[in-house]
């Protein structure tokens, strides 16, 4: 006969009792969850700092630069979104830094509990304004490509800043949901995060905003894919009526290979970093898994989902902007100088061809009238 559930518990007991610990705070290894290092989150802000860091510079030098209205729109998106991955690490990092080296006890440094609802607040609205910033900028690019008088004439600076304001105001406000009392943001395993809490149906509304969010997170995902398949599809259309031997043709075949491996590259970050995190939101969501036999594969799963998701700020600047401007040229030349070596060794190869058909058939002239 199974023990008579405990009615009511509050957040400490939820954990210790979910993941089989003791001391909660004091644990860095568990026989079941694995091991946890302050190293990792030390490398994942010293690299996003970098990396958005570079590339606010590069974005700064080429927007005082432009003098095109739609290209200073595109790298106000990307500006933005290097600044939102910033600003998001410099305010969640140094927190989980700080409960490390306070043996993983989060009262010591939180003792009335408001630190960890800030922390959720800003790991659902810089994780949602980065996917809804990926979303306007493939939305924006399809429309360049597929309507280009539409864009040129309706598509300003002012349009695009009004934009960023909407989808910041809106994802604060549904962030801030559970400070009124719809959802709940708790502490998560190894007890370093905080994040809105899954499979937890006594909190008043706390399925329907863990489940918004997942299906936001979702719904942003698709249209991203949905826009930059799109525009992948225009760019090859247009690429393939400009074909020629001219010097502006060959440019915009190579500005199309550029753009189309971008946009690729784009699509995979967004698919590896997400979908972990989103598929567990919806699946332990609606089954509302709360009992200890999922407990091994659900600490480790939610952890490493909600670190990819983490690493997709770092991927950012470089996927949008760094990879394009230091990588992308040097493949394509690698590409295109394999492209000539193949060509060539194909041209020789059929010259040689052609020269050894042409001697048998000589050979075969003046054998022809000695057997006649």
């Amino acid at each position: 006969v199974p023990p008579p559930a405990r009615r009511g518990p509050d957040a400490l007991f939820t954990l210790r009792s979910q993941f089989g610990l003791e001391e909660f705070g004091a644990v860095t290894k568990n026989s079941s969850c694995g091991f946890v290092s302050v190293g990792f989150p030390i490398t994942m802000m010293i690299t996003g700092m970098v990396g958005n860091s570079l590339a606010l510079i590069l974005v700064y030098i080429s927007y005082k630069k432009k003098e095109n209205k739609r290209k200073k729109s595109f790298l106000l998106c990307i500006g933005s979104l290097a600044f939102i991955d910033l600003f998001g690490q410099l305010l969640t990092s140094p927190i989980v830094i700080s409960v490390y080296r306070a043996g993983l006890k989060w009262e010591r440094i939180d003792s009335s509990g408001k630190l960890c609802s800030f922390f959720g607040v800003c790991m659902t609205t810089f994780g949602l304004c980065a996917l809804f910033l990926a979303s306007a900028m493939a939305i924006e690019r399809a429309l360049a490509i597929t309507n280009p008088h539409w864009y040129s004439n309706h598509m300003k600076t002012r349009v695009a800043k009004q934009t960023l304001a909407i989808i910041l105001c809106l994802v604060l406000f549904f962030a801030l949901l559970p400070i009124a009392g719809v959802g709940k943001y708790t502490r998560q395993w190894p007890g370093t995060w905080c994040f809105i809490s899954i499979g937890d149906r006594e909190v008043p509304g706390n399925l329907f905003f863990a489940i918004t969010f997942a299906v936001l997170g979702i719904s942003s995902l698709l249209v991203t894919l949905s826009c930059n398949v799109v525009t992948i599809r225009g760019l090859i259309i247009r690429c393939k009526t400009k074909s020629g031997t001219s010097q502006s043709s060959k440019h915009w075949e190579r500005l199309t290979t550029e753009t189309v491996i971008q946009l690729l590259g784009i699509m995979c970050v967004l698919l590896i970093c997400w979908s972990p995190l989103l598929v567990c939101f919806i699946s332990n969501s609606a089954s509302g898994h709360t009992s200890s036999q999922d407990v091994p594969l659900d600490c480790n799963f939610f952890l490493t989902a909600i670190r990819l998701a983490s690493l997709n700020q770092i991927l950012d600047p470089w996927v949008y902007l760094l990879f394009r401007e230091i990588l992308l040229r040097k493949f394509c030349l690698v590409a295109n100088a394999v492209s000539n070596c193949s060509t060539e060794d194909h041209k020789e190869t059929q010259t040689a061809l052609d020269a050894l058909n042409k001697q048998n058939q000589e050979n075969n002239d003046l054998h022809k009238p000695q057997s006649s």
